[in-house]
Formats: C-alpha cells, sequence, structure tokens
C-alpha cells in the first residue's frame, strides 16, 4: 500500500515544471507499518521548522525520515524501494545496526549516513538513502533500477536512534524538500507544487504503536517491539494500557480506555504530554484481582487543542 493518506494537510502533488517525481521509499500506511519522523528544516536560521512551519524536524535536517514503528519492524525486514528510476553511483553496507547513543556503537567516522544508496537520475537529480540495515544493499554500483526497485532493507546503522530510512533529494547538489520544493521558507498553508507523484499526507503528530501489559513497561522495550502482550493468564495482577507517540506537543493528552469482554468499563484515564518531544509514551491501567477470561478492548485517543488527531484499537485475549 502507497504511503498515502486520510489526515490533514494533503499535498496536491502537483510537480513543478520539468521536475520528476518521485514515490516513497517504503511501503506503507500512516498509522499502520511506518510514518514520517523528521521532514527538511526549513529555518535557515540555528531553528528548526518543518514545511509547515510545525515542528516534526532538527536544525539542519536535509531529508525526509520514513520511520518504522520499533526494532522487531526493522528485523522483520522492510524494503528499501528506489523513488525513480535511476543509476547507482554509491553503496556503503557494512555498518552495523546499532543506536548512535548506545555506549558500544563504533565510532561514525564521518558516515553519519551509516548503509545506503544513492542513485543518479539524470539532468542533475539524485536520491540518497540512509541507516539501511547491515548487508541489505541489495544493488550494485552502476546498476539500473527501476522506481519502486528494492535497495535493501530498514536498518539502524549510522548517526540515528530509531529504525528508519532516510530520504534526500538533491539537484545539481542542492539538496530540495520534495513537499514543497518552491518554497523559499516554511508556511501554514499547503503548497500546490511537490515532488511526490501521489499526494502524502502532513500528520503533525500521532501514535506510532499501543499495547496491552501487566505493568507499565519499560521504554526500551517498547521501542524494541516486544512490550505488547497479546494474551495474558485471568490471574494477573493488574492490566495496563499503552501508547507510544510521535511529535507531542505541550497539553497534548493520551485518552485511554479498557473494556472488559462483558462490555463494562474496566479502566479509563487520561495522560498528559507536558513538552515537545519527538517521541514519548504513556500508560495507564489499574491492579486486577482476577480478570475475566475472553477478549478484552483497549481504545486509545491523542487529542491536541480538543481535537483527535489519532486513534487506535486493539484487542487482548485473557486466558482462565
Amino acid at each position: 500500500m502507497r504511503f498515502a493518506a486520510a489526515l490533514a494537510l494533503l499535498s496536491l502533488a502537483t510537480p513543478v515544471a520539468g521536475e520528476i517525481r518521485f514515490r516513497p521509499p517504503l511501503d506503507c500506511a500512516p498509522g499502520a507499518g511506518c510514518y514520517v519522523q523528521n521532514y527538511v528544516d526549513r529555518d535557515p536560521g540555528p531553528g528548526a521548522r518543518d514545511f509547515t512551519c510545525g515542528a516534526l524536524t532538527y536544525d539542519g535536517h536535509k531529508g525526509t525520515d520514513f520511520a518504522l514503528p520499533d526494532d522487531a519492524a526493522m528485523l522483520a525486514g522492510v524494503p528499501v524501494r528506489a523513488a525513480a528510476a535511476g543509476t547507482v553511483t554509491g553503496i556503503r553496507n557494512s555498518m552495523p545496526d546499532i543506536r548512535f547513543s548506545d555506549p558500544a556503537a563504533p565510532p561514525l567516522d564521518g558516515k553519519d549516513c551509516g548503509n545506503g544508496v544513492v542513485l543518479d537520475h539524470g539532468d542533475g537529480w539524485e536520491t540518497q538513502y540512509c541507516h539501511m540495515k547491515q548487508g541489505s544493499v541489495s544493488v550494485s554500483l552502476g546498476q539500473e533500477v527501476q522506481a519502486g526497485a528494492q535497495l535493501g532493507l530498514v536498518g539502524l546503522s549510522g548517526r540515528t536512534e530509531f529504525p528508519h530510512v532516510h530520504i534526500s533529494i538533491r539537484r545539481n547538489g542542492e539538496h530540495l524538500d520534495p513537499f514543497a520544493p518552491a518554497m523559499a521558507q516554511c508556511s501554514a498553508t499547503p503548497p500546490a507544487d511537490t515532488l511526490w507523484a501521489d499526494p502524502l499526507a502532513y500528520r503533525a503528530g500521532g501514535l506510532i504503536s499501543a499495547g496491552f501489559a501487566t505493568q507499565v513497561p519499560e521504554y526500551a522495550a517498547i521501542k524494541a517491539g516486544t512490550a505488547a502482550a497479546t494474551s495474558i493468564p485471568a490471574g494477573a495482577p493488574a492490566l495496563v494500557l499503552w501508547g507510544h507517540a510521535f511529535g507531542t506537543r505541550p497539553g497534548d493528552m493520551l485518552e485511554l480506555t479498557i473494556t472488559a469482554p462483558d462490555g463494562s468499563l474496566f479502566h479509563e484515564g487520561t495522560a498528559t504530554f507536558d513538552r515537545a518531544q519527538a517521541q514519548a509514551f504513556r500508560a495507564s491501567g489499574r491492579r486486577a484481582s482476577g480478570l475475566q477470561a475472553g477478549t478484552w478492548r483497549g481504545a486509545l485517543r491523542l487529542m491536541r487543542g480538543g481535537e483527535v488527531i489519532d486513534s487506535r484499537t486493539l484487542s487482548l485475549r485473557v486466558t482462565p
């Protein structure tokens, strides 16, 4: 499924005259496999603003980060695909998959991109794909590839803290923002001209993942993709619902509701985000003294300014 969608600020995907169009480097849908964590920084100074003047970027960021929800998704293998037809002019394939902040991470020695591929599309156009999985690059120098061809797999190599592919688009050496290539600065008004072949939705924040647990999980387990239980015994001491979000702003709220198999309300809670964060999680639940066997339901709503900006429902099997 194309990374296209149904949230606010849809770009119209009308290319600037004479420019080529690009497809996303991943096949997934927002909230169902991947999301954009960071856009190109459009602030010319020391600050950081994405093309909508939002905060989903950081100072000096020159590409778009298409992210996976957790390490488990990365380990399962998610293909990185060519954004347009081109010729392979650069590859790197030997760097380990490890978070940059990990004390065991080796020095980067200027190889911040990690494992990756560079494609030449002709007429000065290039795309670069970074942070791919070690040993996954499946193309060779000089090889011609078609749009959508697999280049390798999403990884955790180079200067990164989460599994994703960073794609940068350049023409004659100049980095371009595919969401707003002709804009000199950010604007709250969606641009009509983009470099995407199909519309891509701008999401100013949302839910990355959610799950049930018998206690508030460790953040490391959420990032690893091991925090969510699919079934628990009726004698579990507690039942907790958690949600992992991106692009949080001060005052954002996460509403969490747990419903028992007989339809009765087991728990509802609201957790507040008190500051802007690239990623953060919240959890709510209560102790239990014997859970009903059957299918339990969880519902999460991420609220901003009284509006729902994302939601998620899930289920859990409780065994006798």
